[in-house]
């Protein structure tokens, strides 16, 4: 299941999102988007969970949490075709 995670401090790291996820299970991918021309996060990544269970866990157990200095939004990313 992939989940989309918003509203992330803009100093956060991939590995620091990812270590926050494994907590509740395997991440097979974590992609924190990045501006290309300044080279800072814009503020939301994505988790790639492949037990759809451990990433319902992770989910409520995670939105509205604060990870550093920002109350993060965590739901199901929707598929959008390119």
């Amino acid at each position: 299941m992939k989940l989309i995670i918003r509203n992330l401090d803009r100093s956060i790291t991939e590995a620091e999102i990812k270590t926050i996820f494994e907590e509740f299970g395997t991440v097979q991918s974590c992609d924190l988007v990045m501006d290309k021309a300044l080279g800072v996060s814009k503020g939301f990544c994505f988790v790639q969970m492949p037990k759809a269970g451990q990433a319902k866990v992770a989910m409520k157990a995670i939105n509205n949490k604060s990870i550093g200095s920002s109350k993060v939004r965590v739901k199901r990313a929707e598929y959008r075709p390119p």
